[in-house]
Formats: C-alpha cells, structure tokens, sequence
C-alpha cells in the first residue's frame, strides 16, 4: 500500500520569528508616565499622505531558465496486442508522459511513452489546445523516441533545449514533467548518487549507461528533461517503486542521447549493436597465472561466443581481451573512457552498425590483434520486448501455436520447464540453430474434435508428419499440405498428436463462430497499413 507523508516544518517557520526576537533591543523597564507624556517605543502612525511600505515576496531563481517554453505534456492512446487471443485487435491504454523541444523543432521523450500508439496529442504551457502528433523514430533498445507535430504555429515562441555533459557525481541536477498528483509542471531536485550500466526496463534485455538520481520520478516524469546549469543532462526513464526501494530513480544521459541522435541523422534507427559474446572477470590471481598474464590487472576471459553474432570466427571460448580500441581492459572488466570508469561494453555502445572495433587479445598466451564489424545479433530479440508489431501464431484444429518470446511467456505464465529451459538458453546454448523458432503449442479453444488433447498445452512441436518444423511459416505449410492423418511430435517422450483433416475442416467455421477468430493465421510481425485488411485463410 502506498502512502504518502507529510513532512513537519515548524522549524522552518517559526526560525524567522526567533532571529526577529532575537535581534531586537530589550526594553527598559517602565516608569509611570502621565497621559500626555510619549512612550519613545511606540512607533507613532505614518503620515496620511505616505504609504505604508509592503515587502513584496520574490520568486525563487529558475537556475534552468523558463523550462515551461520547452517542456510538453503528451497523452498517448495505445493499443497493446493480446497474446493469448492474437487475432484480436488488443486492449486499449492511455498515459501521460512528458517530452521537451530540441533542435530541428523536434520533440523528444521515452520510446515507452508512445510505443504501440496509436493516437498521441501534445500540450505545452498557456495554450489549452491538444494538437496530434507522431512518431518520427523510436528507439526501444534505449528507450528514446522523437516526435512531431504537424500544425504550422505549435513551436513559435518555444525554446529548444540544448545538451550537457555527464554531471559530476554528489552534484544537483532538477526533474521536470507532469507526474500524477496534478495538470501543472512539476520540478523536483536531488543529487546525482551513481553513474553505472543498468538493465533498461523497456525492453527488459538491453542494459546501458544510466545514472542514478535521487530526485522523484513517477508516471508522468517518464521523457521529461533532468537539467544542470540550463542544459539537458539526462531524460527521465524509470525508477523502483515505493516497496522496493525509496528515493532511487533514473535518468538516460546525454551519451546515450547524443548516440541516439546521430543514429537516426541518416533517416534510420539500426539498433545497438553488440559483440555477442559472455565474459568472465579476472581477478583470482592464480587463474591469471595460469592463462599467461602480468600481474597487472588486466583482462577479461571470453566464455562464449554467439554463433550469430559478428565476433563468430574472430575471438574464440579461452580469449583474453586485453583493450578494446586502445582502452585498456581492467580485471573487472571497466575501462576509462573520459575520464570515468565504465564498462568496457561502453565503448562499442558508442558505434554503430558498420562500425569496427579492435580487440587486443591473448590467445594461448600468444599476443594478438583482432578487428571486428558490428552488427546487432537477431536470436536476442525473443529475450525482450517487442513494440509496434503483431503476434504471429497458427490456429488449427482449435490448437494455438506461437513462437516462443517474451511477451507469449509472460502472457501464459507457463511454469514448464522444458520451455523456460529453451527460452533461458536460446542464445547460450545456441539453440536458434536448430530452431529458429521454437513453436509452442500454447493453447487449445475446447471443441469436440480435441477434447483429449489438453495434456499436450505447451509442448515445443518437433516433427509434422516426419518433417522438421525450424519456423511458422514451415507449420503452416505442413498444416495446409497435410494428408488425411496430422501426425504432431513434441520435444520429449510420449506419444505424438494425431489429428483427422476432415474432422478439422468440419469444425473449422464453428471453432470460428464460437471464440470470434477473425483470422486463423498471421505470419507477419509488421501491422498491416492503417485502413486495410488482410484474408484471413490458412
């Protein structure tokens, strides 16, 4: 339960009123006095004619200038698709989130303030109009996205904000946006308490600089700016809650920003790329000893390499990475980049897809020198989260069957082992190899024609009609060509799933009819254009 606590100022009013006491002369004692004679401590009334001077109180200073003429309120109206009935459209969601005008009369804010919209209005301050909006590119991996708005007058007399640097540590920095709890800016202040690589919630699989602020972010903070001196340094993204932990938020900061923006310079969002591999810190000395290094601190030990990634054939299980582009690796695994100590994962953040990194290596205690091209790696998308696409499934029989990712497993809650086992290990254990999806019979709609087949929800389809199925569209194939008998094998033991085509094709409009299945099939993330529809065949 939440709670909100009013915090007691009597010190903070009442301090005044002593130093007052305090400052003024004490009193002689008093003589008796006639009526006619004056008391020298009463002050007598002002003079008609002259006015009785009034302190006026003075606003606070605005340390970042008038925030207000750059600052917008969004409210976003999204669709969030429903896994566990995919031929629907989805349940519709309203937030609110901030965003602030940059360069190029352009607005920036969170990826998850506008994923999966599909109507957005912008606010900014004295103007009671909303005026719609849209996504011009939206980056889920670091969760920043840039909007626009189309009415010609909407920018004028707005200020663009500019960029800063990363802020020292212990220094203030303030949190602008629209948080729950009212319509009006809101400005809280805090110190900056820790700059690290975070997980970035958004999508659950990305981590990234981000820095800790202890100034409070809540919904409706989410794309607002976090300024020092005037400038932007950091967005405003996600925080823990109340039971988890107090007073611990956190901002994007402006290298991940600066990224983001050069990025899409060229019209386009490639993505993060990533050198796919795992590592292992070297910090024992006598592992050290024993793979050939100096008593130096330095080097991590590559562990694995991802066989779909772009160090696939260039570093090896058993490397030693010893710098990457020049930067020394510490044992920890950091490296000093501008003068702080970063991961060294930072530095290949920093370039983009195309791009080459040199690795200093020890191979077999042998010294030597690697180049690699960088590309972000496909089999770690079904560990995360997707925006903006459809779910793709196979319907038949009754019988749900969806590739396996984040978004089915979670919408399921499945507690099978076998498939947390292939979702946990799709990328370690390289089993995108052999499977570049894993289809998981996920549901079953009850109709006469599979009342016995409940035990088989959830298991990972194998073979139809003795042919390896590696994707949906295989399923599909195998579906649409079968002969009379289906013949479904599992991963595992026990017997395979055997269904009668006719029957099928019997229950086929009634299986529809019952559960309003407007489509039987979808093989295709990408939405179809706005207006349009497509044939809902198998």
């Amino acid at each position: 339960m939440k709670r909100i606590f009013i915090l007691s100022c009597a010190a903070l009013l009442f301090g005044p009123v002593l130093d007052a006491q305090e400052s003024t002369p004490a009193r002689p004692p008093m003589e008796p006095q006639g009526p006619s004679r004056p008391d020298p401590w009463r002050s007598s009334p002002p003079p008609a004619h002259e006015a009785i001077a009034v302190p006026v109180p003075v606003a606070p200073p605005k340390p970042n200038g008038p925030v207000q003429k750059s600052l917008v309120r969004i409210t976003a109206t999204s669709l969030d698709p429903d896994y566990k009935a995919p031929w629907n459209a989805g349940g519709l969601e309203r937030g609110v989130g901030a965003g602030f005008v940059i360069s190029g009369n352009r607005i920036m804010t969170n990826a998850h303030v506008v994923a999966n919209n599909r109507y957005l209005t912008v606010e900014r301050d004295g103007d009671p109009n909303k005026y719609p909006a849209k996504v011009q590119f939206i980056a889920n991996d670091c969760d920043l996205a840039v909007i626009t708005v189309s009415a010609p007058d909407f920018f004028k007399n707005m200020l663009s904000l500019q960029l800063g640097a990363i802020p020292a540590l212990e220094s203030t920095v303030s949190a602008y946006g629209y948080p729950i709890g009212g319509e009006r800016m809101s400005v809280t202040t805090g110190i900056v308490s820790r700059i690290d690589f975070q997980l970035y919630t958004h999508s659950s699989v990305d981590q990234h600089l981000a820095i800790q602020i202890s100034a409070q972010i809540n919904p409706g903070n989410s794309g607002g700016p976090v300024m020092q001196d005037g400038k932007v340094v950091g967005v405003a993204f996600q925080g823990y809650s109340g039971d988890v932990a107090q007073g611990v938020a956190y901002m994007i900061p402006t290298p991940v920003i600066k990224r983001f923006l050069q990025d899409i310079s060229n019209g386009h969002y490639d993505e993060y790329p990533d050198l796919a591999i795992t590592y292992a810190k070297l910090l024992n000395p006598a592992q050290r000893k024993f793979l050939g290094l100096k008593d130096d601190d330095r080097g991590v030990l590559v562990s694995s390499v991802v066989a779909a990634g772009p160090s696939d054939g260039i570093l090896h299980p058993g490397d030693v990475l010893l710098a990457v582009d020049g930067h020394p690796i510490a044992s920890d695994a950091n490296v000093e980049v501008e003068g702080e100590r970063a991961q060294f994962e930072e530095v290949v953040e920093r370039k983009f897809k195309g791009d080459s990194v040199k690795m200093d290596v020890l191979r077999n205690k042998r010294p030597m020198t690697v180049e690699i091209k960088l590309y972000k790696p496909w089999p770690y998308s079904i560990q995360g989260h997707s925006y903006d696409v459809r779910p793709r499934y196979v319907l038949y029989g009754g019988l749900l069957f969806q590739p396996l990712n984040l978004e089915m497993l979670e919408a399921y809650r499945t507690a099978d082992l076998r498939v947390r086992h292939f979702f946990e290990y799709f990328v370690l254990d390289q089993l995108y190899l052999q499977h570049p999806d894993v289809i998981v019979l996920a549901n079953i709609l009850p109709d006469p024609i599979n009342t016995y087949l409940a035990p088989y929800r959830g298991g990972i389809v194998d073979e139809v009609n003795g042919k390896k199925i590696r994707t949906l569209d295989e399923l599909a194939n195998a579906l649409a060509e079968s002969p009379e008998q289906l013949v479904i094998r599992m991963i595992g033991d026990g017997p395979p799933l055997v269904l009668n085509r006719s029957q099928v094709e019997g229950a086929r409009e009634r299986i529809k009819a019952r559960y309003n299945v407007l489509k039987e099939q979808n093989l295709e993330e990408k939405p179809p254009p706005k207006g349009t529809e497509q044939a809902n065949k198998i």
